[in-house]
């Protein structure tokens, strides 16, 4: 499994302008750790409406109908867990069997869809981002190799995050282009992306780690993001910081 990623693998991801350049980003990442098959969601709820759904994924096309269908997706396990949880997901087989749902397993297995990892983001406004990665090969929840992939998964998935919102569901970046964030806010942004912990950047700056957690959080706030790798990228998406 190729799981030796560098920051430019993640960072060339905020740098698409399609949806075809998203979808190809996703693909690529989700084949060099081994998985065929990858979907990334965005789902904007509007009052007295159906929440709006818009996809980039390479689902098989003799899988594509039972993809988008919305009613199965209210009885999925992984969607489900999606739904109400901000906890990522390892599944296979078990997880549909212990919902009830051990046919529908069944019958996605023909597709490939045997195992998989699914990472959600929860945003401000009725807003959600859900990336799934599917396989034939099975998964053992508690090996390494299913840790690493976890953690690059996430990653990869706070990075796709802007670039996923601005393409499937724009208007949410309008909300934060006036957006003035303090100049501490900024260089603690700033050292964050390059790996910092924070620690580290009340090292460099001279200023308590509990100061330098509240400077992130704040700057998360303002930008409406859920983590401080999520402000990172929309910062960087906004001309913030560089």
């Amino acid at each position: 499994m190729d799981q030796d990623f560098q920051q430019g693998d993640y960072l060339a991801v905020i740098e698409v302008s399609t949806p075809d350049e998203l979808q190809a980003s996703v693909v690529r990442f989700a084949q060099r750790l081994q998985f065929q098959t990858v979907s990334l969601t965005t789902v904007v709820e509007q009052a007295g409406a159906e929440p709006e759904f818009r996809s980039v994924h390479n689902t098989p096309a003799a899988y594509r109908e039972s993809f988008a269908n919305l009613d199965d997706a209210k009885l999925d396990p992984v969607s489900q867990h999606c739904k109400h949880s901000h906890r990522p997901l390892v599944w296979d087989q078990s997880t549909y069997v212990h919902a009830g749902r051990g046919e529908a397993w069944e019958y996605q297995a023909q597709f490939g869809y045997r195992t998989g990892i699914a990472v959600v983001h929860h945003l401000s406004n009725g807003r959600h981002m859900m990336f799934g990665l599917d396989r034939e090969a099975p998964l053992r929840p508690d090996s390494p190799e299913v840790t690493r992939a976890l953690a690059a998964a996430q990653l990869f998935a706070t990075y796709a995050l802007e670039p996923a919102m601005r393409l499937l569901a724009p208007p949410e970046l309008e909300q934060h282009k006036g957006v003035a964030l303090s100049a501490r806010e900024l260089e603690v942004l700033r050292w964050t992306m390059e790996g910092k912990t924070a620690w580290e950047i009340g090292r460099i700056l001279g200023i308590a780690e509990n100061t330098a957690i509240r400077h992130a959080h704040s700057a998360s706030r303002k930008l409406g993001c859920s983590s401080k790798h999520h402000a990172v990228v929309k910062a960087l998406r906004l001309g913030l910081i560089q």
